[in-house]
């Protein structure tokens, strides 16, 4: 049976209120602005939890701006913004403010008749702690507790006034589709594995005339994870690259090169530092990941919420992406360069990079990609990378079929022979024959030169390429693949401290930066020779 409140007595059993409900809400009073009625309503409630629990919720002004800019009106009295993103720190009071946010669609200000609120997380156990934080308001407000019945097993509140419903989603549950919601909170999206529930959410408020979703999260680690498209959107939004007033972006992240141990850089994102954030925590925290190298990237990623990821890379993000200059390929026909190839698995990623020298030392990238287009999308959502769309904005080359036909690859590559003044290429041995056999088919005279992928020669090679990024001789025009590959990098070290990539440990592919390395050994063995050696490798 369904259970009203936050008690668990049955509806009819519930006898009458303590004392007298209001017959005047405060959020009803006239005179009030749209985002003053919101402010009002989430300040009727008494803080559940901590150390200033029982006492009446009062806002701050950073978050009382934030509520501002979300539900203000245009002249037409309508709220333009239909998706707001607001990234802050961790234990800055998101999961209250989500709560309470919830409520105002479900029953406050922001109701609508037969309205449908969600709030989506990433597993069960997260899609519970809003819900569990709402009972929690409800059962502090005498008002709400009269209206409001609770169904714990399902997560879910109803609107015994309005028929408006609210449920706690999760990724992992089996029915994303034929909602209809008027409201969305989704959770930690920037921890998200898969971008099926946000997609399936987001395309669903179409139905609504006035709908929401509000996205509250901590940065993800990597640039290609759905949060991280949403905050690059919103700042091109408020730089006025881009124009679309439906878009809100509210960010407090710390600069990668500010100091992680000052307390003003932990202010930056962390407005409620000492204050109900606690600073000695953070004190604490910051310390451990001083002392210990391998807690620095979550204290940066959690804490200073900076796009950072858990695992110590190879090549640091703000170096490579300060490598991000223009190449133009149409004025670079006839130029010389030179190749590599890391051939993937059958079903997998295989990459093709060019380097351009430069007389100022300078190199110029032009990397390719294939992958077969068959399952392309279910890759995508293995491996958390959206293939599918970068397929689409042309990144990579969908192969026909369900595997990597060398023909196709052997074609590309003549293709550049003859656009391109391409000197030779380097491989790994890995699967090779089979290119070769389609290159001597059609006629393509290139020089292939085996490369090898253990210490003694990658080691040369990782060292080029870390020089070029840290002195910025590289420009890759950031191609997302191959800037991919750069993040999930992972070096290994033999006794004698000489190193490569280790596709074993690496964070995910990083065939791009394999065939970068390649490349670029190719080319500096060859820098001011008129002939080249036979092999790359003993």
């Amino acid at each position: 049976m369904g259970l009203r409140g936050p008690g668990a007595k049955p509806l009819k059993s519930r006898g009458k209120p303590e004392k007298p409900l209001r017959k005047t809400l405060p959020w009803d009073r006239k005179g009030l602005s749209r985002p003053e009625r919101v402010i009002v309503f989430c300040e009727d409630f008494k803080i559940t939890s901590g150390k200033l629990a029982g006492t009446k919720v009062k806002l701050r002004d950073w978050q009382k701006d934030d509520i501002h800019a979300i539900y203000s009106e245009d002249k037409d009295g309508d709220r333009p913004v239909r998706t707001a993103v607001l990234s802050v720190g961790r234990k800055n009071g998101k999961t209250q403010i989500a709560a309470l946010l919830a409520l105002c669609h479900l029953c406050g200000s922001e109701s609508e008749p037969r309205g449908e609120a969600y709030a989506c997380a990433n597993d069960r156990f997260q899609a519970g702690k809003i819900f569990q934080e709402m009972c929690a308001l409800i059962q502090g407000h005498a008002e709400l507790t009269e209206r409001l019945n609770i169904i714990r097993f399902r997560k879910e509140i109803e609107d015994l006034t309005t028929g408006s419903i609210f449920a706690a989603l999760s990724a992992d549950a089996a029915t994303k589709h034929g909602l209809s919601p008027s409201f969305i909170i989704y959770d930690e999206l920037g921890q998200a594995k898969k971008r099926d529930l946000y997609e399936a959410m987001d395309t669903a408020m179409g139905a609504r005339e006035n709908p929401l979703m509000l996205v509250i999260s901590t940065q993800a680690a990597d640039d290609h994870a759905v949060m991280s498209e949403l905050i690059d959107y919103g700042l091109k939004v408020q730089d006025g690259i881009i124009d679309d007033p439906s878009f809100f972006l509210s960010l407090y992240t710390a600069p990668d090169d500010a100091d992680p141990w000052e307390l003003e850089t932990w202010k930056l994102a962390n407005p409620a530092l000492d204050d109900f954030r606690s600073l000695p925590d953070v004190e604490r925290q910051a310390l451990q990941a001083q002392r210990v190298p391998s807690k620095e990237s979550s204290f940066r990623n959690l804490i200073l919420n900076q796009r950072v990821s858990a695992h110590t890379r190879f090549i640091n993000k703000a170096e490579w992406d300060a490598c991000n200059g223009v190449v133009d390929i149409e004025n670079m026909k006839g130029r010389e360069c030179y190749g590599a190839l890391d051939l993937g698995a059958t079903r997998d990623l295989t990459a093709l990079v060019l380097v351009f020298p430069n007389e100022d030392k300078t190199v110029d990238v032009f990397p390719i990609f294939f992958m077969p287009e068959y399952n392309l999308s279910d890759r995508s959502e293995e491996d958390r990378v959206p293939y599918d769309l970068w397929a689409k904005a042309g990144h990579i080359l969908a192969i026909p079929g369900a595997t990597i036909d060398p023909s196709y690859v052997a074609a590309t590559i003549a293709d550049m022979a003859a656009t391109f003044d391409l000197k030779a290429l380097a491989y790994d041995r890995w699967r090779i024959e089979d290119l070769k056999r389609e290159l001597d088919a059609i006629g393509c005279p290139l020089e292939l030169l085996p490369h090898g992928q253990g210490f003694k020669d990658m080691s040369p090679a990782v060292d080029l390429l870390e020089r070029h990024v840290a002195d910025r001789l590289l420009r890759h025009r950031g191609n997302p693949v191959l800037q991919m590959c750069s993040v999930n990098a992972v070096i290994t070290r033999d006794a004698a401290g000489n190193r490569k990539l280790d596709k074993a440990k690496a964070l995910g592919r990083i065939d791009g930066l394999v065939s970068l390395c390649m490349a670029l050994s190719l080319y500096t063995r060859f820098e001011g020779k008129n002939e080249l050696p036979a092999c790359l490798s003993s």
